[in-house]
């Protein structure tokens, strides 16, 4: 829907006011409730990378409800997905594990296998009230392989936004968390998932700077992208929406805080992948993968501390049971961070904190056959190495094959910045084969000298010591966690492509036909058409 700039200002101008209500409010909340166990507000972004937030220095950006988290909590530097794909980041979230020991969970329109442990189940048995707003587990079928229960146990989606801008989910995720509280058993803790569905396209062109007022002049254009006008609208309708979501986690601040439960409640914001444009969503470099990441426990942790250690989202989920008291599954590959939340420590706070490992599979169906793009990397505090492990196929699905969103190149989301790189290809053919083409098997990038993850030195002979070196890391990680790709298996080609229409639909031959049909997500299940019709 549609509406006119004097309405959008409102809606930008009431965010900003629902924040200093909040900020007004924090000396006049009621006396706190003694609660021995704490409840968790989790916070996931759809599609931010980790630049993109006013703490971290950009000085377009206004997040002043991320901002309050870090400050009164820990704000870590160096955050990664383990996946820069919805779903299977999500699921690498939920079960504290990589998504190549997830199975169907592990992809793009995927499906949860029945016996991986969800820490969201776990708190569910154990008396926690547990319940989302927005995107939760998505998108895919959970319950196709005989998961009995929806990952976030119960949804909290029925109110919804009067007016807003075209792109923005119609959902009012303050007033379903509300509702969540207003539900709780009494004396219960809960576990309640904010997914946002902003900053994910589509947006409003030139919401940023007509309604939301930033100045295209002070954004930064990153060096993999030609610096002009459309590019720039582009970010600053993606900051636009970033706002928006800020403006509902202030106000589930505020709900904590009235109902006196804002210090007993681990606050944890991030976001599942990076931003959706080129070379950023869907790749291994840090725009795919860096995460913002903030966490705020009241007086259980020195506040305004910056940590500097590598950490994963898997990390998330032993860091919840942990906090909770609760076994830790032996399974879980991630490690807990209460040792950093409970230290006093900046910086560098544990040592053996020095590598984190992404990988990637399946996206969309954008390539014949349904095939994957497999990928894995290593990140360090000083170097990216990238494992291509087809390098022949194309990462984005390439220029002649017409993906399931009905595009080319279909594992990059069709925008303003996209159509400009490959609508000039020809005078910008350094910008198109950074973003389109195809590359190596190996990948070496000096995250100080290049931030920008553009200038590959593999091949150079100065640094073949460190690329070997980062070779054996990851492989040695790969083989003690189990990735099949180590063994030259390839499951995810068979795995079940679940989607509404087009060529998902259609990619399962080799099924009965009412397993085909089953494999298919009704329209008002798909994501993309339920917060976007």
């Amino acid at each position: 829907m549609k509406i006119n700039s004097s309405k959008l200002r409102q809606i930008v101008l009431l965010s900003h006011l629902l924040f200093f209500i909040v900020t007004a409010c924090e000396n006049s909340s009621p006396k706190q409730k003694v609660q021995k166990t704490p409840n968790i507000l989790f916070v996931l972004a759809d599609d931010q990378s980790w630049l993109h937030t006013s703490i971290s220095g950009n000085k377009v950006i206004k997040t002043p409800a991320f901002d309050r988290v870090a400050n009164e909590g820990v704000l870590f530097t160096n955050a990664f997905a383990a996946c820069p794909s919805c779903t299977p980041s999500r699921t690498a979230i939920l079960s504290g594990q990589e998504i190549w020991r997830t199975e169907e969970a592990g992809l793009l329109m995927g499906a949860i296998p029945k016996d991986l442990k969800l820490f969201t189940h776990i708190l569910d048995d154990n008396g926690y009230h547990v319940g989302y707003t927005g995107k939760g587990w998505a998108p895919g079928n959970w319950s196709y392989l005989g998961l009995e229960k929806e990952p976030l146990i119960k949804e909290y989606n029925s109110r919804l936004e009067k007016e807003i801008a075209y792109g923005i989910d119609k959902r009012n995720y303050t007033a379903n968390f509300k509702d969540f509280l207003n539900d709780r058993p009494d004396n219960s803790p809960f576990f309640f998932w904010f997914g946002s569905t902003e900053p994910h396209r589509e947006y409003q062109f030139g919401v940023g700077e007509k309604e939301a007022g930033l100045n295209l002049a002070d954004i930064q254009v990153p060096e993999f992208w030609p610096d002009n006008k459309i590019i720039k609208n582009d970010i600053a309708d993606y900051f636009y929406e970033i706002m928006w979501y800020d403006s509902h986690l202030a106000g589930m601040i505020y709900e904590l805080e009235q109902a006196g439960e804002l210090e007993n409640t681990i606050v944890i914001v991030t976001s599942d992948n990076g931003m959706p444009f080129p070379r950023a969503k869907v790749n291994l470099y840090d725009w795919g993968t860096h995460m913002p990441l903030a966490i705020r426990w009241g007086e259980k942790i020195k506040s305004g501390r910056t940590v500097d250690d590598l950490v994963s989202l898997t990390d998330i989920a032993p860091t919840i049971l942990e906090a909770i008291g609760l076994e830790i599954p032996s399974e879980m590959t991630g490690k807990s961070l209460i040792p950093i939340l409970t230290s006093e420590k900046e910086g560098i706070v544990e040592q053996e904190r020095d590598r984190v490992f992404t990988a990637l599979e399946r996206h969309t169906y954008c390539r014949p056959e349904g095939t994957t793009y497999p990928a894995r990397a290593i990140r360090t505090h000083d170097y990216l190495y990238i494992r291509n492990f087809e390098p022949d196929r194309w990462p984005t699905g390439g220029p002649d094959f017409i993906s399931s969103n009905k595009t080319n190149h279909g594992d990059v989301d069709a925008c303003p910045t996209k159509a400009f790189i490959i609508e000039n290809q020809e005078l910008l053919p350094l910008y198109y084969d950074l973003n389109f083409g195809k590359r190596p098997a190996e990948e070496l990038y000096n995250i100080h000298n290049d931030p920008g993850q553009v200038l590959n030195l593999a091949l150079n002979p100065d640094y073949s010591g460190i690329k070997d070196d980062l070779a054996r890391k990851l492989m040695k990680y790969l083989k003690e966690t189990k990735d099949p790709r180590i063994e030259g298996k390839d499951p995810w080609k068979d795995y079940i492509y679940f989607q509404a229409n087009g060529f998902g639909s259609t990619y399962n031959k080799s099924l009965p036909n009412h397993e085909r049909e089953r494999a298919k997500l009704r329209p008002s299940d798909h994501p993309e058409q339920k917060i976007r019709d």
